[in-house]
């Protein structure tokens, strides 16, 4: 009998203290300007990849920024890293959301921006 309670605290333990992630990955275009970039021939070269992260975290649902913030610090990294000057612009933006879960006490929320960095020749 004894085994058989140890072992329902064990697995009742291992259950309540494990954590859930839930990740999700947004491939659209969430600028606001209307400028377009067409790359039908090869007059580009691709500098390099840059990401931009941000991130927040919840106790007992409070703390933290909203979404629409912590969506313009992650872009705002990603535009410091990219060093965008002359002819050069961000393709093939991902945004990525992940959400770190401890019901119902504690979670994090981090985005994740990655674009490639690309500069005009012609």
């Amino acid at each position: 009998m004894k085994k058989i309670t140890y072992s329902l605290i064990a697995t009742a333990l291992l259950i309540s203290l494990n954590s859930c992630g839930v990740n999700q990955a947004i491939v659209l275009n969430h600028n606001s300007n209307s400028t377009q970039v067409h790359l039908a021939s090869k007059n580009y070269t691709v500098l390099e990849q840059v990401s931009g992260s941000a991130d927040v975290s919840y106790v007992l649902v409070f703390g933290g920024l909203n979404r629409k913030q912590l969506y313009r610090n992650a872009y705002s990294e990603l535009t410091n890293k990219a060093n965008l000057t002359g002819s050069k612009a961000l393709v093939n933006l991902v945004t990525e959301e992940h959400v770190g879960v401890v019901p119902p006490f504690y979670y994090t929320w981090t985005i994740t921006v990655s674009a490639h960095v690309i500069e005009f020749i012609d």
